[in-house]
């Protein structure tokens, strides 16, 4: 798989999972490869404005790194899991 591929899917990764749960909080379909930061930081202040889930990544590691803290990473998808299980 191509890298860049590879980085777009992680870069929207949490926005997709936020929007999953709350698809009128923004139009995921405008989300692009190019706006790594964007996509970050619009998936974590959603995540915090709208379901109370704190922003455990900082979008500078997430950005800068091209794989970040795997740890960090996991606590935080764990996070919106723990919101969000009730209804799945």
């Amino acid at each position: 798989m191509n890298l860049k591929l590879i980085i777009f899917i992680f870069s929207t990764a949490f926005a997709a999972l936020i929007h999953h749960f709350l698809p009128d909080a923004f139009d995921y379909s405008k989300l692009t490869p190019k706006e790594r930061r964007h996509n970050f930081t619009l998936a974590f202040q959603i995540a915090d404005e709208k379901a109370g889930i704190a922003p455990l990544l900082d979008v500078d590691d997430m950005v800068m790194y091209k794989k970040p803290d795997w740890k960090c990473v996991f606590c935080y998808v764990q996070s919106i899991y723990r919101r969000f299980k009730d209804e799945i």
